[in-house]
């Protein structure tokens, strides 16, 4: 009786193994380069006490430690054993994202996942899979872009160690990084990236500016370049993103029997028209074109504007929540939000 259990369990198993074969294949491949990265961590504490590592990085180490602190006393992010280790890159990068669209709407394509959910992006750490998983995309139809990502939160399961690019960071791009992974570890809703982005994004920004007031003062060269460049950006998130409405009103006009030969036509003139508009923000050119290996200039296409829906589209949402309703204060907001949305 027992081996015929044994037997229909492991047939049970392997029946289901060869059903979702690319998820677990694709698993097995990511859960392989987090723990390859895991098993060459070093404590903080042994990198900052080597008299070979450079004092220059270590003072940033020691600003991630003071960020830290400030998220979880003056903002209300949970504590976490996060950025407690160190890896060091060597110059090379070790986590691709693939997103993708549809090629007549700002529709991301969703990838579904166990316990967390849907998500309108996949990471790879391997990036000739990334480069795979990409031209089956296009093969289908979709938009993609690809690109390196500097960080990525585990959402507190497992030591997120502080990786070597995080420390060529200014100061307030760095407060902004690490606030942002925290946010994850703090509220993350199945099935809701957007949503929990766009949060990050927006505890990020803003947590950076009162940390860097806090440390440095109002009238600091620290604050005040990380400003300048707050304006820069938002007016290139906004750009973006009302871009996206104006594709998305363009393919609603598009009829089914259409030739696709003259609907992307129409869709790359408009685009072409999005990225000449750019030029007039803030006095500069803002650069909306991407550029293959061999130097041929491209276009950006509907997954580039995904990326922008899903990181910034609810910032001001979320602002006027947070000041009108909460008075600016951080710690009764998350609480609020925390108890609004189920976490995981």
């Amino acid at each position: 009786m027992v081996k015929k259990v044994l037997l229909f369990l492991f047939l049970f198993l392997l029946l289901v193994g060869l059903y979702y074969r690319e998820l677990v294949s694709y698993g097995w491949m990511q859960a392989k380069g987090q723990v390859s990265i895991l098993m060459k961590v070093e404590d903080v504490g042994k990198v900052l006490a080597d008299p070979a590592f450079p004092d220059s990085l270590k003072a940033r180490i020691r600003l991630i430690e003071e960020i830290k602190r400030f998220g979880v006393d003056s903002l209300g992010l949970t504590p976490s054993e996060n950025y407690t280790t160190f890896y060091d890159q060597q110059g090379k990068p070790i986590l691709w994202v693939i997103t993708a669209s549809e090629r007549y709407r700002i529709k991301a394509r969703e990838w579904s996942f166990p316990i967390i959910g849907s998500f309108p992006y996949k990471g790879f750490f391997d990036s000739t899979r990334a480069a795979r998983e990409e031209a089956a995309l296009l093969e289908e139809g979709w938009d993609t872009d690809i690109g390196e990502v500097s960080a990525w939160s585990t959402l507190g399961y497992l030591k997120d160690p502080i990786l070597s690019s995080m420390l060529a960071r200014s100061e307030g791009s760095l407060a902004n990084l690490i606030l942002h992974e925290l946010t994850h570890g703090t509220l993350f809703v199945k099935s809701d990236l957007e949503l929990n982005e766009n949060l990050a994004s927006f505890v990020g920004d803003v947590g950076a500016v009162r940390f860097l007031n806090q440390k440095y003062g109002p009238d600091s060269p620290q604050l005040k370049r990380y400003e300048f460049s707050k304006v820069y950006n938002d007016a290139y998130a906004q750009h973006v993103l009302r871009g996206a409405n104006r594709l998305d009103s363009l393919y609603n006009t598009f009829p089914n029997r259409e030739p696709d030969a003259q609907k992307d036509s129409l869709k790359f003139q408009l685009i072409r028209q999005i990225v000449q508009d750019a030029d007039t923000l803030l006095g500069g050119k803002l650069t909306l074109t991407k550029k293959k290996k061999d130097g041929e200039t491209i276009l950006p296409n509907n997954a580039y504007f995904i990326s922008y829906q899903t990181y910034k589209s609810k910032q001001n949402s979320f602002r006027q929540e947070f000041e009108n309703k909460f008075g600016g204060d951080f710690k009764n907001y998350l609480d609020y939000l925390k108890k609004k949305y189920p976490s995981l």
